[in-house]
């Protein structure tokens, strides 16, 4: 049975793929820190962090993997009336802080959060760095959704999002996806998967599958002039 990997503070190895637990599923190791080379590192292998307060630092690589291609995004009719007629401004990298903070908050079905104040810092260093990037919809002048990510070649690998108004969560992921698609990328990783992401035209692949898609898509340039336009 595979053992739980506790990461080296002097190092940023992390263990094979074939060693993350299947239950709980995809739990790979522990420890380690969030400094943007590891956080890099990570996710350029098809690892990202996800921990509650008072857990040490957790590293994941589920299998299967939920992913969606941008040019696979489907849009439903409510949905794009929605779009159409909604009167919402929609922008890049504005207020990432401000984003993550809001993902942060506690939700209906749970009080704890794993966005700790410590990955909020983390992913605003990678934010400062032009790797962590948001998207903000805004309605009269408030933020009320949007979402946050890493973008690394020509992927695009969504961490969480929130919605203080229906639908507005949604249109921060359909706006990001036209945009990926116009610039190239081919993969957005959705990690987990749910019934809101399949209805979105997100697909589950296995590991070795989603592995073997990073190691073509990731070492290109990434690509996208975030912030630069909005609608």
């Amino acid at each position: 049975m595979p053992q739980l990997t506790w990461l080296r503070s002097d190092s940023l190895a992390f263990p094979p793929h074939n060693r993350a637990l299947t239950e709980p599923d995809g739990l790979l190791a522990a420890g380690g820190d969030l400094s943007p080379e590891r956080l890099i590192e990570a996710y350029s292998r098809g690892i990202f962090p996800w921990y509650q307060d008072g857990q040490p630092l957790l590293w994941w690589s589920p299998n299967p993997r939920t992913i969606l291609r941008p040019a696979h995004l489907h849009i439903s009719r409510s949905m794009q009336k929605f779009m159409r007629t909604a009167d919402l401004e929609i922008t890049l990298d504005r207020s990432f802080a401000e984003v993550i903070h809001a993902c942060a908050q506690p939700r209906d079905y749970t009080d704890g959060t794993w966005i700790t104040s410590e990955m909020q810092f983390a992913y605003c260093r990678l934010h400062e760095l032009g790797i962590a990037h948001s998207v903000e919809v805004w309605q009269e002048g408030h933020l009320v959704g949007g979402l946050y990510g890493v973008a690394l070649g020509k992927v695009f690998f969504g961490e969480s999002m929130f919605s203080r108004r229906s639908n507005t969560s949604k249109a921060a992921f359909i706006y990001l996806v036209g945009k990926l698609e116009k610039w190239g990328f081919q993969l957005i990783d959705c990690q987990m998967p749910t019934e809101h992401l399949f209805s979105l035209g997100a697909e589950s692949i296995s590991r070795n599958a989603f592995l073997a898609k990073l190691q073509l898509l990731c070492p290109a340039p990434t690509i996208g002039l975030w912030g630069a336009d909005e609608l």
